[in-house]
């Protein structure tokens, strides 16, 4: 009998969550999904009115904002207030995101100087695109013979995109990111690197440029520019030199192995203002030895200055605890230290292998195996607990078993 009753309440309360979006808007609050398939289509849970709009109609609804929608008669004034904040909310953070789109933007400039036209070169267009070139429109004015002087082009009104009606500039929108997207989905380009700030200026280059603008060849890509952009990327670690010099900074060794079984060894140096990387050297032929260490990690100390380096920082392997020893004796004003998640690492490794502590473990583990080897057992988990997984990944194996607990 209990579960008899229990079951229906279940069922419609599963129905319910189905039908709310999973989102952080307060507006959910007091909204349903009348259509999964649907999302724009929301009712009201207090007076069960239907609308279209979406959510932020819906908020409207609620907050008493007349003008698209009827008020609710039932909400009350906190209510109100909730969502009357969470629409200025959104507005200001549009508001925010235009501005910091306007901002990138300004940071865009093709032209060394207002007065520069810019020319493009058949044979470059030809090179680029084969033989497909920008084919010329001639209207009416063009079939009279007076030349135009060419300081008036340059006064000129808007251009023809400017001129363009909303409908029309909608429609080369949804082309211009059909091209976009479609480009993505052909080289596999995750989505997260669409909201980088580079890809807007990018967006915005080419917009100043014009039609027709040349792509950067293979050779380009990894030779002429990426020689560019390391120069830029030296000149940005400069206030980090300075820091260095003013301060002091931490090297930091770490050896690891890829997927291709390659030993690799990385150097950073840490300071106030952040960690930079500094160098990494393949190592797979060579012994990891303590005179191999010791003689990477000097010649690092060597480019950022004997006199900035206020500490080595490595894990407790042997070879390292060799390099220590060697470096104590030719620079004694240089500190060696162990690093701190290495050392939890091997406290968490010895806390596991007590018997109190082993045994629980090993259950644990068994019952995780048991869950994601049948995929049924692996989807009631994640509906229970919301699509959350119950293990949990740390840096190190020994951390990983004891966050899943």
């Amino acid at each position: 009998m209990t579960s008899t009753t229990t079951t229906p309440s279940t069922g419609s309360t599963v129905a319910q969550e189905n039908l709310k979006r999973k989102s952080n808007d307060p507006g959910w609050e007091y909204a349903l999904c009348v259509n999964p398939k649907k999302l724009e289509r929301v009712k009201c849970i207090l007076c069960n009115k239907e609308m279209g709009g979406g959510i932020n109609r819906l908020k409207q609804h609620i907050a008493q904002i007349k003008g698209n929608v009827s008020s609710c008669p039932k909400a009350t004034k906190n209510d109100q207030i909730k969502c009357r904040d969470a629409l200025l909310d959104n507005r200001n953070k549009k508001k925010g995101k235009v501005d910091e789109n306007e901002s990138l933007r300004a940071q865009v400039n093709i032209r060394r100087s207002e007065n520069e036209t810019i020319t493009i070169d058949d044979d470059l267009m030809e090179d680029s695109f084969g033989s497909m070139k920008a084919k010329r429109s001639f209207g009416p004015m063009d079939r009279f013979p007076n030349t135009i002087n060419p300081q008036d082009v340059s006064n000129m009104g808007k251009s023809k995109q400017e001129n363009m009606s909303n409908a029309i500039r909608k429609e080369h929108m949804i082309r211009v990111k059909e091209y976009i997207c479609r480009w993505a989905y052909e080289c596999v380009i995750p989505f997260h690197a669409f909201e980088k700030d580079s890809f807007k200026i990018m967006l915005e280059a080419v917009g100043q440029f014009g039609r027709g603008a040349p792509p950067p060849t293979r050779y380009e890509m990894g030779e002429t520019y990426l020689k560019k952009e390391v120069e830029i990327t030296i000149n940005l670690l400069t206030p980090y030199k300075d820091e260095w010099k003013s301060n002091g900074c931490s090297i930091m060794t770490d050896a690891w192995s890829d997927r291709k079984r390659r030993s690799i060894m990385n150097l950073c140096v840490n300071s106030k203002m952040g960690t930079v990387f500094l160098s990494s050297k393949e190592s797979s032929e060579e012994a990891h030895t303590s005179e191999h260490i010791h003689e990477y990690v000097e010649s690092c100390i060597e480019e950022v200055g004997p006199e900035n380096v206020v500490q080595i920082v490595t894990d407790n392997a042997s070879d390292n605890m060799g390099a220590a020893k060697l470096l104590k004796e030719k620079r004694p004003t240089i500190f060696w230290t162990s690093c701190a998640t290495h050392t939890l690492n091997l406290m968490l490794e010895g806390i596991g292998g007590l018997p109190r502590y082993k045994k629980i473990l090993n259950h644990a583990k068994t019952l995780t195996v048991f869950i994601y080897a049948r995929h049924k057992t692996l989807a009631m988990m994640r509906y229970f607990t919301k699509k959350r997984d119950i293990v949990r990944q740390g840096v190190t194996r020994f951390a990983s078993a004891f966050l899943t607990l």
